[in-house]
């Protein structure tokens, strides 16, 4: 059974009690047809908040998946005589299949071209139908008969009325369980950047795709509707305007936020039949006056308030509740159902002593630039390892030949006696191997206790549709645990509702290392996690990670803060010019002349 996170629950209730007031109530048939407008559109409006506002990927195209929507049960119901329920299945089917191959190819772009990537597809989609006999061109399928439901013709749109609005509700509330649980955290995490995203375990190609095909079914939901509420099809309604009519809606609503998919969907409709009314009576002719005076509305719309108009209505309910300013979130379900939560199931660390890390005459070149030249060095089980050197020794780029995220030019990488260099980030998470960043890596509008989630997302099995059921209780209320278990680990158990944009830059960086022990890691690749810290804090990340080498994780360091290294790593090896220059215990080190020549410049 779905079930919402409870601080959405009594929203959702007097939202669908005002809906049926309305349907029921003996209002004018053309606020009936406004109120099933908007209900369509919003159903796409929600899609684009999962794809552009959760996702972080644009597209002006959704109109043409509402289109599939439409015609394929206006082709089966008026061809064949089929029901529409038959025909919802089929156009959900093509949906589903036509989403998966264009996001297959599509969703491999990146940046602009991405969104025109949307463009294109959806200006050939409306010119095929367009031009296809069998959808009766630009004329169109007419006659498609009403949906029946318990024996009753759905014929007219106040028939209609409730069924669009129980559908947009079910959609609603199957996008905040969605997003409430581990498949919907690894789309959120994809706007934290696709790097931070595979460091986690995230397959990210994966969960670009789910979302992609998600809204797309949402949108062809939208065009079944359609087309048995006009009982007629045609492509005119699902051109490139459309999509970008869409699409502002999502952004005037607010873009991540799912009610604002339905505050946006009600303002760009309002306005226009608003518009369409008042300009002709002002302007003393007709014309399409609305789109320049709704553009210019909307552009200082979002002059005032950049995230839509969700964010205004949630800071304008904190007020009125004495909440402004706490920097809480909600409590995700996993944490409502802490009673269910079981402990999660722990690698075995290797023996001390054992090799975990053996990097072999690691070489990587870009272009005529040499970043590392033919640098090997081993690391135990149970070992600190310092990697240290002078701006531009190349440390970065070791750090990122280690993690999977660049490739070697020639050398080798083992990890736990295993060759893994090539191999993608995820892998290695799987593996046993996490990583912080040197720039801190986060979610902002997240809690802090959902970015540590993040962090545990391989050890969870349970996909999106146990997630949209709500079926995934017990495994949520584990992962959950467990995230929490390290942030008392690390000392911010007190911040897990915060936000985590909220927190400090050191205790951003503490948040980080806290997700990173989430993934339950072999070995922990830690990126200047003291840039930042004030004295005392320096010394209790110390003590954590003293704590962790004691309990057999293995620690490979690159940081600057020289007072903080010599007295916690047993080993270090120091770079320079993209070679290894020196290896062995900090007190050697520091007296190695090279090393003092090259980085610490004759200053002990």
């Amino acid at each position: 059974m779905m079930r919402m996170p409870r601080g959405d629950r009594l929203g959702l209730v007097l939202w669908a009690l005002a809906m049926l007031a309305f349907g029921l109530l003996p209002v004018p048939e053309f606020w009936i047809t406004l109120a099933n407008y908007i209900g369509l559109y919003s159903l796409v409006a929600l899609g684009l908040v999962l794809l552009t506002g959760v996702g972080g990927m644009t597209s002006f195209g959704q109109a043409a998946f509402v289109a599939l929507g439409a015609y394929a049960s206006a082709v089966l119901t008026t061809g064949c005589g089929a029901s529409p329920w038959v025909g919802l299945l089929a156009g959900l089917a093509l949906v589903v299949l036509a989403a998966t191959a264009l996001g297959a190819i599509t969703l491999r772009l990146s940046g602009h071209y991405l969104p025109l990537g949307t463009i294109a597809w959806s200006l050939s989609l409306f010119y095929l139908f367009g031009n296809l006999e069998t959808l009766r061109k630009f004329d169109g399928i007419t006659g498609i008969p009403p949906i029946m439901l318990g024996g009753f013709e759905l014929e007219s749109g106040r028939h209609l009325y409730l069924l669009i609005w129980a559908i947009v509700g079910l959609g609603v509330l199957a996008v905040l369980n969605l997003l409430d649980s581990r498949p919907g955290r690894a789309i959120r995490a994809l706007r934290g950047g696709l790097v931070m995203a595979e460091s986690c375990g995230v397959p990210t190609t994966r969960a670009k795709l789910l979302a992609f095909v998600l809204a797309a079914v949402l949108a062809g939901l939208s065009g079944w509707l359609y087309a048995h509420l006009q009982r007629a099809v045609n492509p005119t309604p699902f051109g490139l305007n459309a999509g970008i009519g869409y699409l502002f809606m999502a952004v005037v609503g607010g873009v991540g936020h799912v009610w604002g998919a339905l505050a946006g969907a009600a303002l760009m409709t309002l306005l226009a039949d608003w518009l369409q009314e008042l300009l002709p009576r002002l302007l003393g002719q007709s014309g399409n006056f609305e789109v320049i005076v709704s553009g210019a509305l909307l552009i200082l719309l979002l002059q005032r308030a950049p995230g839509g108009l969700w964010p205004m209505v949630q800071r304008a309910g904190a007020a009125l509740r004495g909440r402004l300013g706490s920097g809480e979130r909600a409590q995700p379900a996993g944490l409502r159902n802490k009673a269910l939560a079981q402990p999660l199931p722990r690698r075995a660390q290797p023996a001390p002593g054992a090799p975990v890390l053996q990097v072999k005459a690691a070489r990587k070149t870009f272009g005529g630039l040499v970043a590392v030249n033919d640098v090997s060095f081993d690391l135990h089980a149970g070992e600190i390892l310092g990697l240290i050197g002078p701006n531009g020794a190349g440390k970065s780029t070791m750090f990122n030949l280690v993690s999977g995220v660049l490739p070697l030019t020639a050398g080798e990488v083992h990890f736990l006696g295993r060759r893994v260099d090539g191999r993608p980030s995820r892998e290695l998470a799987r593996a046993g191997l996490a990583r912080t960043f040197q720039h801190v890596r986060l979610l902002p509008q997240m809690s802090v206790i959902e970015n540590v989630a993040i962090g545990a997302h391989l050890r969870g099995q349970r996909g999106w549709v146990a997630g949209v059921l709500r079926a995934n209780r017990v495994e949520e209320a584990s992962l959950f645990a467990e995230a929490q278990a390290q942030l008392e680990r690390v000392g911010l158990g007190d911040a897990a509702l915060r936000e985590a944009g909220s927190l400090a830059l050191g205790q951003q960086r503490i948040l980080e290392i806290a997700r990173a022990l989430a993934c339950d890691p072999v070995l922990l690749l830690l990126d200047e996690p003291a840039a930042g810290l004030r004295h005392q804090e320096k010394q209790a990340l110390a003590t954590l990670l003293r704590g962790l080498r004691a309990q057999g994780v293995s620690i490979l360091l690159v940081e600057h803060d020289m007072d903080f290294v010599m007295g916690l790593v047993d080993r270090l090896v120091v770079m320079d010019f993209g070679t290894r220059i020196c290896e062995g215990q900090p007190e050697a080190v520091r007296q190695d002349p090279r090393v003092i020549e090259a980085y610490l410049g004759g200053v002990e």
